[in-house]
């Protein structure tokens, strides 16, 4: 991909990480295991601790890729090697980590994607807030997910062939 490409792609990702942190950041920042586990029965405590938790991780996660970004984009000279690289840990960690939580306490169902539906289905019944934060952020994560696509194999392909050969 080319230099100008790269860097374009780098600010929108960039742009589009801060947008979903700061929503993740205020939801986890408004509310606690207590208010969104209301009845406090054992099963619903672990769920909601999976929940966030999950959250928790992909704020990290977002907001590290947005920083590393931020960072290749200040430099003088803006090296597409670490671009890229940057890039494809965006794809497989912050992606990944959104579509498929470590705690599944939410998972994409691919049959509703086309059909204009939530394609996010929850494993079980969510607050309110819970249910609104992940759907805030989907179309976000989705777009990015469109945007790197290209990370998720052609990159290493891509990579593993131009690599000099001994």
């Amino acid at each position: 991909m080319s230099a100008p490409n790269v860097q374009r792609l780098c600010e929108s990702t960039r742009e589009k990480l801060k947008e979903a942190s700061q929503r993740i950041e205020a939801f986890l920042n408004e509310y606690s295991l207590p208010q969104l586990a209301e009845s406090q029965e054992e099963e619903e405590v672990v769920y909601y601790k999976g929940f966030l938790s999950d959250l928790r991780h992909l704020l990290v996660f977002s907001e590290t890729s947005a920083e590393k970004i931020g960072v290749l984009l200040r430099r003088a000279n803006f090296d597409v090697d670490s671009a890229e690289d940057t890039l494809y840990r965006v794809y497989h960690n912050v992606i990944n980590s959104f579509f498929y939580p470590k705690n599944e306490c939410y998972a994409e169902d691919g049959r509703y994607a086309y059909t204009g539906q939530e394609a996010i289905r929850f494993r079980r019944a969510i607050a309110a807030p819970g249910r609104t934060v992940i759907l805030d952020v989907t179309k976000t994560y989705e777009d990015l997910r469109d945007d790197l696509d290209y990370y998720e194999s052609d990159y290493l392909s891509q990579r593993r062939m131009s690599a000099p050969r001994s």
